[in-house]
């Protein structure tokens, strides 16, 4: 490879000052030393981080690296010789094949792009409810709370098949566990209520199945256990990742005034602003993956056990790859970002997500056209950089009446 060997030495977690959209600076500086690097794990383990596009991609596809939770290593934290279990029965994103399409694929024909188009009315619906109750409050609004966080919650919800009278607390319950910020008692409390709620919800469904996706897998082969496992992770995979997207991706954009002017002209737009606004913002930032045997990637020989750190958002803000990367630009013809994954672990709900999104931004700056910040927006807080999912904690706006 010519280059000499990068090391990075912890993982950066500090966005560049008045750039909250922008990766760690010490991430793009990695990526374009090489982009790959060394990386010694918390307790002296040796491992890698991968900051280019062509390589996160190739390890996303490539058999040879594994996805099991008890292989994995805290990139952060030393745990010294504890070892991670594996991953509760139903929680396919931590496994490998077979186990892995054992609960995918029963999931795969309720997701496909045809299905989340019969859905685009009810999002309109949901959508539409929420600006509306924005509408009636007044002025200003938390946009995270008021509209970003609600909207895939309820969406979600219905697709699960929570009844009505328990959305409320039970969705209180999961976001409590996902912030990033609550205390280790709370979140083994709210994560504890959210698994005795899904498995109640399991056994009644089993009883009375109703018109819903965890009504349709109980017709199956699978316990209530991984039933229970799998609503957990169609919750964590659908909920906070669109809550976030919705509420940074209406941040960058009014942030971005010309490419929000783009937008409302056009809102054929839609399609390309969302891939355009998932490249950008990138906020599932890494994932992880285990090498099973000795692999050459980029010129350097990942050895087996070693882990990997695959970077997401330097991948998809890669030169190499785009074009001025660093530039939101709705009608930008590349595609092909990895937001969304790659590889047989591929974003199960991606065609849900974006159907949300293009559904919500449209309506959200057609209803508000003067939608603006309500604070500086150096003083908009972030979530932190250790949470799974980036975003912001919340967002004031404010608009004309």
């Amino acid at each position: 490879m010519g280059e000499s060997l990068h090391t990075v030495p912890t993982l950066p977690t500090a966005r560049p000052s008045g750039c909250p959209f922008d990766p760690p600076a010490e991430l793009v500086d990695a990526r374009r030393h090489s982009p790959i690097s060394r990386y010694t794990f918390p307790g002296g383990r040796p491992g890698w981080l991968i900051t280019g596009f062509d390589l996160v991609r190739a390890v996303l596809a490539d058999s040879r690296f594994s996805s099991l939770k008890e292989l994995m290593l805290h990139p952060t934290i030393d745990y010294g010789d504890m070892e991670a279990p594996p991953a509760p029965p139903g929680e396919f994103l931590l496994m490998d094949e077979p186990r892995h399409s054992r609960y995918r694929k029963p999931l795969m024909g309720k997701f496909t792009v045809r299905r989340m188009r019969l859905l685009t009315e009810r999002v309109e619906q949901i959508t539409g409810e929420h600006l509306d109750a924005m509408a009636e409050a007044g002025s200003s609004a938390d946009l995270v709370t008021a509209f970003a966080k609600p909207v895939p919650a309820v969406v979600i919800c219905e697709l699960l098949g929570v009844p009505y009278e328990d959305r409320g607390s039970f969705q209180e319950q999961v976001y409590s566990f996902m912030d990033g910020e609550t205390n280790d008692e709370d979140l083994i409390a709210a994560y504890t209520a959210t698994q005795t709620y899904l498995a109640e919800l399991v056994a009644a469904k089993r009883a009375n199945p109703t018109d819903d996706v965890l009504s349709d897998l109980t017709d199956t082969d699978l316990t209530d256990e991984e039933l229970r496992g799998m609503a957990l992770l169609l919750l964590a995979a659908g909920l906070d990742t669109t809550a976030n997207m919705l509420a940074l991706g209406t941040f960058a954009l009014l942030r971005n005034p010309e490419q929000l002017a783009g937008l409302r002209a056009d809102p054929a737009l839609a399609d390309r602003a969302v891939e355009e606004l998932l490249r950008y913002l990138s906020v599932a930032k890494t994932f992880m993956r285990t090498a099973l045997e000795d692999v050459e990637v980029g010129g350097r020989t990942i050895e087996a056990g070693e882990r990997v750190i695959l970077s997401y958002n330097t991948a998809n803000r890669d030169p190499e790859r785009f074009t001025d990367p660093d530039v939101l630009d709705l009608r930008r013809q590349e595609g092909g970002h990895l937001a969304f994954g790659h590889g047989i672990h591929q974003c199960l709900g991606q065609q849900l997500a974006r159907v949300e999104m293009k559904v919500a931004f449209p309506a959200l700056f057609n209803r508000f056209p003067a939608l603006r910040l309500a604070v500086p927006p150096e003083e908009v807080v972030l979530r932190p950089e250790s949470a799974d999912v980036y975003g912001v904690k919340s967002l004031p706006v404010a608009w004309d009446v």
